[in-house]
Parts: structure tokens; C-alpha cells; sequence
């Protein structure tokens, strides 16, 4: 059964020929880094991250606990990676996110992956609710 998404962020990222590897195709840990990518830029386009200061950490910061990929078509330079990071149902202090990989200019896909993400107290090493800014934006995806 499909899980309810929401599309909450797309983004486009060269391919490096240092992307690739003997091979002559993107490097497997090159995906994990393009949606890395994606979702710094979503988490910095929303201001969903607290920038530690000079004396120290943020109080509240997201972490990945597991992350995958299935890589479905190899990618090469030269290209355009399109990376459209999707949300599911929130939890209390978790995001499951997922990604899906295109060539700009070719609508197949190339590769889909997921991370859930966790905001937690780098103090306490515990969850914590996620920010209300976050549930803002997820406001919509509803529960199967």
C-alpha cells in the first residue's frame, strides 16, 4: 500500500565528471549526497535548521537515522541530476522523506531513494517534537 507524499522541494544539481567512477557512471554514494543536497537546501530554503553560535551547538537539530537508495538507470556527466524530495506522515519528532532522481530534459527515473529524518537535542542526545514550522509546511499529508 502507497503511503500519502507531498512534494515539498525540487532542486537541480550538476553532475561532476569526479561524480563518476571506473565505471563510467555516478558513483552509488554519490545519490546519498544528492539528496543530502536536497535536503539541506529544503531545511535552509525554510530556515527549518537553528545555526549553532561561536559558543557552542543549536539547541534542537535534525539528524538522518537511515537512509536508501535504488538506483534504477545509471547516471553520467556530462548532466543535470533533478531531485524532488517528497514528505510522509510526520511523527511526533520524525520525517520519513523520500527522493526521486531525473536527467533534466528525460522524465524517467533514474533512482528513488529515503531518510527519515529525527530532530533531536544535541544536549540530551533525546527527540524532540518536531519544530512548528516543519508541521506547518507537512500540514495536509494525512494519516492511512
Amino acid at each position: 500500500m502507497e503511503h500519502p507524499r507531498k512534494l515539498i522541494f525540487t532542486t537541480q544539481i550538476p553532475i561532476r565528471w569526479g561524480d563518476m567512477d571506473a565505471f563510467g557512471h555516478v558513483n552509488n554514494t554519490v545519490y546519498f549526497r544528492y539528496a543530502e543536497q536536497t535536503r539541506i537546501e529544503w531545511l535552509d530554503a525554510h530556515q527549518l535548521v537553528e545555526r549553532g553560535t561561536g559558543s557552542g551547538p543549536p539547541s534542537v537539530m535534525p539528524v538522518i537515522v537511515n537512509a536508501s537508495c535504488t538506483f534504477i538507470i545509471p547516471m553520467t556527466a556530462p548532466g543535470t541530476v533533478e531531485v524532488r524530495m517528497h514528505a510522509g506522515q510526520p511523527g511526533r519528532s520524525s520525517l520519513p522523506t523520500f527522493y526521486e532522481m531525473r536527467i533534466v530534459g528525460d522524465e524517467r527515473l533514474y533512482a528513488e531513494g529515503a531518510a527519515k529524518i529525527v530532530w533531536m537535542s544535541p544536549a540530551t542526545g533525546k527527540s524532540v517534537p518536531l519544530p512548528e514550522r516543519v508541521s506547518q509546511q507537512l500540514a495536509g499529508i494525512a494519516a492511512t
